[in-house]
């Protein structure tokens, strides 16, 4: 059964195992055989990658693993980050449905519920000098699974007491993020940042952070134009980028 979208998963590959959905997505855009908003879905995948190398583990047919194509060429490459939000508030959207009201985006790519990850989501892009020609969006979410190697993670199953169609959330998120992914490109770029900034986990809160070897007390104050962490230390503003700053949970 397909989602109730114009473009979202209207052609979509279902993969019983695979090693890595957004590896198999380039391949699709390699051999020119996807359109925007094809997805391709696994029920397990044996070697899902992270943000910066970091592998994502996920028990076979409990989750959603997935990638969507997408072809952003109205973003200035500068503006890539703004996708991020997009997609990452797509996520929420569809945990806030499922009654997890203070799900929060952990920057830079993570969703959160309390102190435990959700989920993750890597995009990859293919850029020009002035635009975004194509991203591929990964997104896991952690959905019936209950055990897990690091006590840090939780799934919707383990919150809400109670089993899930995952068939049926697949659709749900990518009507979701139809509609998240149109208002980005109408140019809803200040209404997405201020709901990616109200859903930001530690938001205008004051907690620990390593920052190379040392650990200091920060506050969130949002995030510039590049995707960079503004912290607020000892009153004064610093930016960083991925891997630059940990949080301390």
């Amino acid at each position: 059964m397909l989602p109730n979208t114009l473009f979202m998963g209207q052609q979509l590959f279902f993969l019983p195992v695979c090693k890595s959905t957004n590896s198999e997505a380039q391949q699709l855009l390699l051999k020119n055989e996807a359109t925007e908003g094809c997805v391709v879905l696994t029920d397990e995948q044996t070697h899902g990658r992270g943000q910066r190398g970091n592998t994502w583990e996920a028990a076979p047919g409990k989750n959603i693993t997935l990638s969507v194509i997408l072809s952003p060429v109205f973003l200035a490459v500068r503006h890539q980050f703004y996708l991020n939000m997009a997609v990452s508030l797509a996520v929420l959207d569809l945990l806030r449905e499922q009654g997890l009201g203070h799900a929060r985006v952990k920057w830079p790519n993570d969703l959160y519920f309390e102190d435990r990850k959700l989920g993750g989501i890597l995009i990859e892009n293919t850029v020009t000098s002035q635009s975004i020609q194509h991203s591929i969006v990964g997104i896991g979410l952690n959905v019936n699974q209950l055990h897990f190697g690091i006590s840090t993670a939780t799934s919707l199953a383990a919150e809400v007491g109670t089993q899930l169609d995952v068939k049926r959330l697949v659709n749900r998120l990518l009507e979701l993020l139809e509609k998240r992914y149109l208002e980005l490109r109408s140019g809803r770029t200040d209404k997405l940042k201020y709901e990616y900034l109200q859903a930001l986990y530690r938001y205008q809160e004051e907690h620990g952070y390593q920052i190379g070897a040392e650990q200091v007390q920060g506050r969130i104050m949002g995030v510039d134009e590049d995707g960079r962490l503004a912290l607020q230390i000892d009153g004064e503003l610093h930016y960083f980028g991925f891997k630059e700053v940990a949080y301390i949970i």
